[in-house]
C-alpha cells in the first residue's frame, strides 16, 4: 500500500503575483553524501542547515539501520541540525528497501568501503530521468585496490585494502567524484582525481572531511589530490544554502510579476544562473548577501550576435546546471521569443513538457533531449503529476502563472527536494493547499 504523502497533492490557483521575502533551505544536493560521510569515522559529526526534506529523511533511517546513532534536533523552520555517531562499525550492507528509493544512497559506497572493507549496494533508486550510469563508479574504486561483484540485485564491493592511485574519469560525475574522495582519504598514499566534478556540493564535502582530518586539495577545480591519513576524528559542518532553490525563487517571481527579496542568495555560486536568466530578460539586484528580484519585469528572450535564436544548455560546473534546465524551460514559456533548451546529461527529463503544452505553452519537442519554446503563452490551469523533484518544481512554477486552477499529483516528489514549499510560498501571497 502507497505511503499517505503518495497520495497528497496541490490544489494551485495561479497569477497571482508572489512577493515578499525568502530564505533558502540548506544545500539538498550537499546534505546526501556528508551524511555519509559521516560513517567514515567512529567519532561524533554534526551537520547544521539540513533541510527536512524526505531524501534526507530517508538518509537518516539508512544511517539507522547500518547501526549509527542518529539524533536529529529542529533548526528554525526549513533547518535541521543532526549529530550521527558511527562509534561501531556499521553494517556494510544497505538495506534494499531504503536505497531503492533513493538514488544518493549510493554516495555510502565510498565511506562504507573505506571503514568496513566491504559495501552491498542495491541498484540505486532516485529521479526517473534516463539511464544513470554506474560505471565510473566501480571503475575508479577498482583503480584504488576493490574487487566487484555484479549480481542481479546489485553490486558487493570489497577491498582488503584501498591505494591511492591516478585517476581520470570518463565523465564529470559528481557522485563518483564523492564517492572516490571519501574512500580516497583512509587509502594508502596519495590519489589525484582527474576530471572531477567541482560543484558547491563536492566543495562541501571536501571542506567537512578536511575538518575531520583529512588531507583535500584542489577543491573547486577539476583536479582534486587526496593524501590518505590513518583515521578521520569528528566535526562540525554548516552546509551552504540551496543555489537550485534560489535559481527557483529568481523564476518564480519573474513569471509571476512579483516582487521578491531571496535573503542568503549563495552569490557566487548563482552567476551563471543569473547570467542565463538574464538572457530571458529577467534582472536582479544584490543587496549585500540578498538577492532581490524586482516587479513587473518585461521578460523577453535576448538573441544571439546576428538576430540567432539562442540556446541554454547545460553542462558540468561552473556552467549551467542541468537540474535549472526544467525551470529553465517553463520559464522560457512566459518570455517573449524564441530559445533552443538542450538538455545533454538525461534522456528523459524533458518529457514533462507534454503537460505544459497542454497548459498552452507552445514547445516544440524535437528529440529526447532538445526543445524548442516560443512565448510568451498564457497558461491554463491543468492537472499534472510530478515525475522527478526538479520537474515537479517547473510544473509548481507553471501552475502559478496560470490562469485558473491546477492541480499537482504526486507531489512527494517535490517534498523529496523542498523543504514544506506550500508553506513557504503561502507567505508570499501564493495561493496553493496540500491535500489528500
Amino acid at each position: 500500500m502507497p505511503e499517505p504523502a503518495n497520495r497528497a497533492y496541490f490544489r494551485v490557483h495561479g497569477r497571482v503575483p508572489l512577493n515578499g521575502v525568502i530564505r533558502p533551505q540548506g544545500n539538498k544536493n550537499e546534505a546526501l553524501p556528508l551524511l555519509a560521510a559521516c560513517c567514515l569515522t567512529d567519532e561524533p559529526v554534526t551537520l547544521e542547515n539540513l533541510p527536512p526534506i524526505e531524501d534526507v529523511k530517508i538518509m537518516r533511517q539508512i544511517l539507522a539501520r547500518l547501526g549509527a546513532d542518529v539524533h536529529t534536533a529542529a533548526d528554525g523552520d526549513i533547518a535541521e541540525t543532526v549529530t550521527v555517531s558511527a562509534a561501531t562499525k556499521p553494517f556494510w550492507r544497505l538495506p534494499d528497501d531504503l536505497a531503492g528509493q533513493l538514488r544518493g544512497a549510493i554516495t555510502l559506497a565510498g565511506p562504507l568501503l573505506a571503514r568496513r572493507g566491504k559495501v552491498f549496494l542495491p541498484r540505486p533508486g532516485g529521479d526517473r530521468i534516463g539511464r544513470r550510469r554506474l560505471d565510473t563508479h566501480i571503475l575508479a574504486l577498482q583503480a584504488l585496490g576493490a574487487k566487484i561483484k555484479t549480481g542481479q540485485n546489485g553490486f558487493e564491493i570489497t577491498a582488503k585494502k584501498l591505494t591511492g592511485a591516478d585517476l581520470l574519469l570518463d565523465e564529470a560525475s559528481v557522485t563518483a567524484t564523492e564517492n572516490i574522495i571519501c574512500a580516497a582519504t583512509l587509502a594508502d598514499g596519495d590519489t589525484v582525481i582527474r576530471n572531477a566534478a567541482s560543484e558547491p556540493h563536492v566543495q562541501g564535502l571536501c571542506r567537512l572531511l578536511n575538518s575531520m582530518g583529512a588531507n583535500i586539495g584542489g577543491i573547486g577545480s577539476n583536479i582534486l589530490t587526496v593524501s590518505g591519513v590513518k583515521k578521520l576524528h569528528g566535526a562540525r559542518h554548516r552546509l551552504s544554502p540551496d543555489y537550485l532553490e534560489v535559481g527557483s525563487f529568481i523564476a518564480l517571481s519573474a513569471v509571476t510579476r512579483g516582487e521578491i527579496l531571496i535573503e542568503d542568495a549563495d552569490l557566487p555560486n548563482i552567476r551563471m544562473i543569473r547570467q542565463v536568466f538574464s538572457r530571458l530578460g529577467i534582472h536582479t539586484v544584490e543587496q549585500g548577501k540578498n538577492l532581490l528580484v524586482p516587479g513587473k519585469q518585461k521578460l523577453r528572450v535576448r538573441n544571439d550576435l546576428g538576430g540567432a535564436i539562442p540556446a541554454i544548455d547545460d553542462s558540468p560546473w561552473p556552467a549551467f546546471p542541468a537540474d535549472m534546465t526544467s525551470v529553465a524551460l517553463v520559464t522560457a514559456t512566459q518570455c517573449r521569443g524564441t530559445v533552443l533548451i538542450h538538455e545533454k546529461m538525461f534522456e528523459s527529463r524533458l518529457y514533462f513538457t507534454d503537460p505544459l503544452i497542454n497548459m498552452g505553452a507552445r514547445i516544440v519537442l524535437c528529440d529526447p533531449h532538445r526543445a524548442v519554446v516560443i512565448g510568451p503563452e498564457r497558461l491554463r490551469g491543468a492537472r499534472l503529476s510530478s515525475p522527478d523533484i526538479r520537474a515537479g518544481m517547473a510544473m509548481l512554477i507553471a501552475a502559478l502563472c496560470a490562469d485558473g486552477e491546477s492541480e499537482i499529483q504526486n507531489i512527494v516528489q517535490i517534498d523529496r527536494g523542498f523543504t514544506r514549499i506550500d508553506e513557504r510560498l503561502k507567505k508570499l501571497g501564493a495561493k496553493i493547499e496540500r491535500l489528500e
